[in-house]
């Protein structure tokens, strides 16, 4: 597999995933990817990406759930 930025070489590793949602600042240090051996670039798999979103799902649900000082 080769990266579409550079055509490195993807190999697969570890990469960090991060998001900024709805006022949460979410950091995942290690999600399994196809990171590129020359620029660094990461492609994230679709069943990690869905285990990610399932992860946001449960937070904005709990979140609306969390008390509000007033």
């Amino acid at each position: 597999m080769k990266c579409i930025h550079c055509n490195g070489e993807m190999k697969r590793k570890t990469a960090p995933f991060q998001i900024d949602k709805k006022g949460y600042h979410l950091m995942f240090d290690a999600v399994p990817a196809w990171v590129c051996s020359q620029c660094g670039e990461a492609y994230f798999e679709e069943s990690e990406v869905n285990s990610i979103q399932a992860v946001l799902k449960i937070l904005d649900e709990q979140a609306g759930k969390l008390p509000v000082a007033v």
